[in-house]
């Protein structure tokens, strides 16, 4: 791997491709300095014609790309509601210039920008996705994330980018320290079309967090636009077995000084799971579950937010979101003792649990920005608190049909969390590097506590198995310093980040279990880009990324008090828990901002992950909780490609290889666990005519792995169909999920004591029916497409 990586950097630095050509930065302003994102820059060579480009500015209003010096260029720049600048201008020393544009106010609507937006396009390194296209054919946020291509979200919500271990997820940058069910419930409220775009960062910079081993997926919000007054109004259904409902709307209004938005949504749910297993207790021995959950559910989400220049170049922002979601679980789980020999059953248990719930959120954050120069050079300043609650009473009762007998028992457990963050930004540009430095500090509280009692023969008493109380707090502070510097077609960005990690848990029922931890780790990044040639008017850009992580273990699995599962299954955090440090290595190619090929390993130690465990003291009970187990190798590459539009049809194909190799030790026994896993994804969208459009987007798993489940083949193939109406004003969309009903999964495990398979489904087959109302000024939407090579994107 060593040589490789340097063979690959060598082959970046010394290709000979177009060194004759500087990178040039284009910043377009308004005539108050203020950056204009999205702006439409076309240059053409005066000299010889066939050489066009375009570009659309980032939102940051900056393009930049390479060109060759010291020619004559003729340059026009365009943007909604700004007056068109037409140029001829000679590329010399200077590789940074600035465009101011004059507001025009009478042409807004007639200014069309045509440009072509790519689903998934490369930005140094991370991937962006534009999730318009997405959002019509879901009704909350988290049915957007499923559809992007090359992400998979597990039954538990758990959120992956191609690695085998979890990313972390971000709203606006922050991180909500969430477990992966309480974020899935905070994503399911949230509105589809409440996203302006999604972060995929599989290698974080020294800027980020270095909690994300598995990378990190960054939702951007949707805030106020310099658009004046504008709206939306969105409701749709879907039907399963059982049926989805939502409504929402989107306000913001905006003018030259103050910018507001105004955001709501109200989900109504229902869904089912099945999970069923076999489990082998001995060589005569086989435990039969056959479990069916019901769960219906509604979710209310309200966010709003402000921003102000109070000064030409100093903008102060508000932001508020609140979420509640009440749920009424219901579980049926009937088990069966069975003799194989004897081919009888020795028993027959019927477990009825009811879990009626709880989960809300809040966060207010206020930002402060400071715009020091044209050349991107800014202070950026960010409080945020955040506040969650969740609650649950749970009832259960167990019948055992054989000796006609009755038990049960109850609780209630929750959690209270908070979370404040204080971060601070700093980039500028000086002797030729951009530098960023920064430091943050996160302090994260929960108090978890349950309380049970047993019903024993008609006599409620107390459970001191499942009573506990657990207080955890974790507090993060962090500083890092990265730069990074151009070299005509070459971009070297390298950084440390330093964490100094406190946390401590006290479990004061029933036992105590304290542990505090103290240590600072430091997390090196280094970043290399280089253009490699431009064929047939594509650019072909290289990468290579290194960044060590670490991933923390979050208040759920540290919590130690049991949960009631069934009468043969429980589960509990584990106190003792170290974190996981990952080293990741990746070489990747993208065509034109749009990623192509990528080739990587993460090499991680002390992993966690999540176990079953036999009972010591009743092998008809298992147990799971999370242990560190073992060291891994994961091996990747992905390959993503475009098919070229041609007019009514193009697509983004992709597949990712991932084989992990693992070796360590699992419920005292040798681990040796060796898999290879196969993934397939598209997206794919045919124009019927100017007004109508159908999209297929799906993926295909084989031989897949979850931990160490291994799973059998399984996949979900999705159908939408929208038409405009109202002179484009009124979307309606159809849509079909799941239309094969493949996405059904059977898994097996066999480590340690545990020789288990199974099945898993969830209610994956829905029709939907989206409708979405923009009124006020509203621009014509910008045509999609993907792979046009005559269109590239900025940040080159």
């Amino acid at each position: 791997m060593k040589y490789f990586f340097l063979a690959f950097l060598g082959s970046l630095i010394f290709f000979k491709a177009s060194t004759q050509t500087k990178t040039f930065s284009f910043s377009i302003l308004d005539i108050k300095n203020n950056k204009i994102p999205y702006a439409s820059l076309r240059i053409a060579s005066i000299k010889d014609s066939l050489k066009k480009f375009s570009f659309i500015a980032d939102s940051n209003g900056v393009v930049t790309s390479a060109f060759i010096p010291n020619k004559w260029y003729a340059i026009t720049i365009e943007a909604i509601g700004y007056k068109k600048i037409q140029k001829n201008l000679q590329l010399e020393a200077n590789y940074q210039l600035s465009f101011k544009l004059i507001a025009d106010p009478n042409q807004l609507q007639e200014v069309v920008v045509k440009s072509t937006k790519s689903i998934i396009r490369q930005e140094d390194d991370k991937s962006v996705v534009d999730p318009e296209v997405l959002a019509e054919s879901s009704t909350n946020a988290m049915e957007t994330l499923e559809k992007v291509p090359g992400i998979f979200i597990d039954a538990d919500g758990q959120i992956y980018l191609g690695s085998l271990s979890p990313a972390a997820v971000q709203i606006n940058g922050r991180d909500l320290k969430m477990g992966a069910s309480d974020m899935s419930a905070l994503l399911k409220s949230l509105p589809p079309n409440s996203i302006q775009k999604i972060e995929l960062v599989r290698t974080p910079s020294a800027k980020y967090d270095a909690s994300g081993g598995g990378g990190v997926v960054n939702i951007i919000l949707k805030k106020g636009i310099k658009l004046g007054m504008n709206g939306s109004i969105n409701t749709g259904l879907s039907q399963g077995v059982y049926g989805n409902q939502f409504v929402g709307i989107n306000l913001t209004n905006s003018n030259d000084k103050l910018n507001s938005y105004i955001n709501a949504q109200f989900n109504n749910n229902k869904e089912y799971s099945i999970n069923n297993t076999n489990r082998i207790l001995s060589t005569d021995s086989i435990l039969q579950q056959k479990s069916r959950t019901l769960s219906p559910n509604y979710s209310y989400y309200l966010g709003w937010g402000l921003s102000k220049n109070i000064k030409k170049d100093i903008e102060i922002s508000y932001d508020s979101r609140l979420s509640n979601q009440n749920l009424d679980n219901s579980t049926s789980n009937i088990s069966s003792l069975n003799k194989i020999k004897a081919k009888v059953i020795d028993n027959i248990f019927n477990s009825v649990i009811n879990n009626k719930g709880n989960n809300s959120s809040m966060n207010q954050s206020v930002r402060f920005k400071w715009k020091i120069d044209t050349t991107g050079g800014e202070w950026v300043t960010d409080f945020s608190y955040n506040f969650s609650k969740s609650t649950t009473d749970q009832v259960y009762v167990n019948y055992m049909i054989a000796s006609n007998m009755t038990n049960g028992g109850g609780g209630n457990f929750g959690n209270d969390r908070t979370n404040f963050v204080y971060q601070t930004d700093f980039k500028i540009k000086r002797i030729g590097l951009v530098w960023e430095t920064g430091i943050k500090s996160s302090v994260f509280n929960t108090n978890n506590a349950s309380v049970y009692t047993t019903n024993n023969k008609g006599a409620q008493q107390p459970d001191l198995f499942r009573t506990g109380a657990f207080n955890y707090k974790e507090q993060i502070n962090a500083g890092y310093i990265q730069g990074a510097k151009t070299w005509g077609p070459v971009i070297l960005k390298f950084g440390t980040r330093f964490e100094q990690t406190i946390t401590s848990g006290h479990q004061l029922i029933p036992k105590d279990t304290t542990f505090l931890i103290h240590r600072t780790d430091a997390f090196p990044y280094v970043f290399l880009s280089r253009k490699i040639i431009v064929i047939a008017g594509y650019e072909l850009r290289g990468y290579l990324v290194y960044r060590k992580t670490i991933s923390r273990p979050t208040y759920d699995l540290l919590n130690p008090f049991p949960k009631y599962i069934d009468a043969f299954t429980y589960e509990s955090g584990n106190p003792s828990l170290r974190p996981q440090f990952t080293s990741n290595y990746e070489a990747n190619i993208s065509v034109d901002d749009k990623p192509l090929f990528a080739f990587g390993v993460n090499q991680t130690k002390d992993i966690f992950t999540n176990v079953i465990y036999q009972s010591p003291t009743n092998k008809q009970v298992f147990y799971r909780t999370y242990d560190n187990l073992a060291k891994s190798k994961e091996t990747y590459f992905r390959i993503i490609g475009a098919i070229p539009p041609g007019g009514k049809y193009f697509a983004v194909i992709g597949t990712q290889y991932n084989r992990n190799e693992y070796t360590g030790f699992y419920d005292g026994k040798p681990l040796i666990f060796d898999k290879a896993t196969w993934s397939f994804f598209t997206f794919q969208t045919f124009k019927i005519d100017k007004l109508s459009t159908i999209s297929i987007n799906g993926f295909w798993r084989t031989n897949g792995q979850q931990q160490f489940y291994e799973l059998e083949n399984f996949g979900q193939a999705n159908i939408t169909i929208n038409r405009q109406f109202i002179n484009k004003k009124l979307t309606i969309t159809a849509t079909v999920n799941d239309i094969f009903k493949t996405n059904k999964i059977n898994f097996t495990i066999l480590q340690g004591s545990v020789n288990a398979n199974g099945y898993r489904e969830n209610d994956t087959r829905r029709f939907g029916l989206n409708m979405r109302y923009n009124f006020g000024f509203k621009p014509k939407p910008r045509k999609f497409d993907i792979g046009d090579g005559d269109i590239m994107d900025s940040n080159k």
